[in-house]
């Protein structure tokens, strides 16, 4: 085995001067973070070159150009990406700071990956402090924060680090908001070599006042790429990173500067990455609580087919989103009469299914305790004023169905369900105003009389008010006939054939709203 040091490239950018052997007999060079040696930069390639062993020699490719001893290649556009090649002897020494601080950053989505594997919910803060350390230790600032842009494109103020990687809390770090909100809005770089100078002094008094003379401050620059074609498509920038120093001129070195301004498009992309991956964990985390909710609201209805000794009912409620806020409940009745309710609270989602279920609660709690439909729903009115609940609007619909073939019955401001019987059709109107409208509001009752085979259908106007693809909607004179050909049907084939005449009628629209039905039918004393 020869003993002759391995060729080694000395590598000259904006991160300064380092050496790296090549190891291997095939060594990649370009953008791509698998490459082995890595180079920034909007004109390298994700894989630039490579240098390959061949004949007692060292060939680069593509233009098959043959190295020898202190042979020198430039890379980019401008040329200012400098490689020499070496095989024996001493390469000239270099720095290693900056180097070392790239070279954490570049190493930014393996740490990602780690903190992902761990299921951190502090990733975003994990990479802030790690750019902010990185800045300090290439620049030799005393201290930095970084500001991040919002939706609004706002800044706001993120984190801030001293030296020996101290964490500063917001209202300790005083500064003046004018240099980054300047940069951000320009996209250059500020440098401030000492802030007593010319007007500064007044325009930053309370930074002056702490000592500070001297402030970096560049902007985080998101730049993106097509990777088939290796080009910059768009720049974005999310952000600012500010560095201050008591010392005048600390911060004025040049490549100090070179260095921090490839690091802060580093940091760009490691930012951007552990915001996304952020979001994405609130995400799951607010879906999953979706389904638990989901799950919650759907034990608290009741199964939706029932028959007793004198009816039978079927019901189904579809959710436009997670959850809604129709809802509909059954009762026993201590006079023997069969209660059933359906309601549709006004607006969708997490609020409209909290205050369903709170009037859920409140017909358990108060249904077995009046003997008419009117007296109910003024208790249940009277409840949603009690709890000084906002956007408390619903409607709803009770009825009361007797062994008899009586129904009473009382409408609050719900679409008005049908009654099916052999002579017709007709509609259940009588009650009063939507429910949470006005706290002495007064609600009227009706009592009808039923025959074995009579149907009540009550529904949610997101059946009657589905759209299609072309925006009609399916109306009540759709629920009609639908209702009409079902008839005959039991009462959970009836409910499934309604809502498989809604789909029909939808196509592939979106569903608009949440989707109930709720049908009743009178059989008379059985046996």
């Amino acid at each position: 085995m020869s003993d002759a040091p391995a060729p080694r490239l000395v590598i000259t950018d904006a991160l300064g001067r380092r050496i790296v052997p090549i190891d291997k007999p095939l060594f990649t060079i370009g953008r791509r973070s698998e490459t082995d040696l890595r180079l920034t930069g909007a004109d390298i390639s994700r894989v630039h070159a490579e240098i390959a062993a061949e004949n007692g020699g060292y060939v680069i490719r593509d233009k098959q150009s043959r190295f020898g001893h202190g042979d020198q290649i430039r890379l980019g556009q401008a040329g200012d990406t400098e490689i020499v090649f070496f095989v024996d002897g001493e390469a000239p020494s270099v720095e290693r700071s900056a180097i070392s601080a790239a070279t954490e950053l570049r190493q930014m989505a393996a740490l990602l990956e780690g903190l992902r594997a761990l299921g951190s919910g502090r990733v975003l803060d994990e990479v802030l402090a790690l750019v902010l350390d990185s800045a300090i230790d290439v620049t030799g600032a005393e201290r930095g924060f970084i500001m991040l842009a919002n939706r609004e494109k706002k800044l706001e103020f993120k984190l801030a680090r001293a030296r020996g990687k101290v964490t500063l809390s917001g209202r300790t770090f005083e500064t003046s908001r004018k240099i980054p909100e300047t940069v951000f809005a320009t996209g250059q770089q500020t440098i401030v070599e000492d802030l007593l100078d010319g007007d500064f002094a007044a325009q930053h008094t309370g930074t002056v006042a702490l000592g500070i003379r001297h402030v970096l401050c560049t902007p985080l620059r998101l730049v993106r790429y097509v990777e088939r074609v290796e080009q910059k498509v768009a720049e974005e920038l999310i952000g600012v990173l500010y560095l201050d120093s008591r010392e005048r001129g600390a911060l004025r070195s040049a490549s100090a500067q070179s260095a921090l301004e490839t690091l802060s498009a580093e940091a760009a992309l490691a930012i951007e990455n552990a915001r996304l991956y952020r979001e994405a964990l609130d995400k799951a985390k607010f879906e999953q609580e979706l389904k638990v909710a989901a799950a919650i609201q759907q034990s608290l209805l009741p199964p939706p087919n029932r028959d007793g000794a004198f009816f039978s009912t079927s019901a189904a409620s579809i959710a436009c989103r997670a959850v809604g806020g129709d809802f509909f409940d059954y009762a026993d009745l201590p006079t023997d009469q069969f209660g059933f309710i359906v309601g549709d609270v006004a607006g969708k989602g997490s609020p409209a299914a909290l205050l369903a279920a709170a009037v859920l609660g409140m017909f358990s709690a108060e249904a077995t305790y009046h003997s008419s439909a009117s007296q109910l729903i003024t208790r249940l009115n009277h409840g949603l004023f009690r709890r000084a609940i906002e956007s408390r609007f619903l409607t709803t619909f009770y009825g009361m169905l007797g062994p008899d073939g009586s129904l009473t019955y009382c409408n609050a401001g719900h679409n008005a369900p049908l009654l099916v019987s052999r002579s017709g059709i007709r509609r259940l109107e009588t009650g009063g105003v939507v429910l949470g409208l006005f706290d002495q509001a007064t609600f009227d009752e009706e009592t009808v009389k039923l025959e074995p085979g009579d149907l009540v259908v009550a529904f949610s106007d997101g059946v009657t008010e589905a759209l299609n693809p072309a925006g009609d909607e399916f109306t009540d004179d759709r629920l009609i006939a639908s209702v009409t050909k079902h008839r005959a049907a039991t009462p959970q084939a009836a409910v499934e054939a309604l809502l498989a005449d809604v789909r029909t009628f939808c196509e592939d629209a979106t569903q608009s709203d949440d989707v109930t039905i709720l049908l009743v039918r009178y059989d008379g004393p059985k046996g």
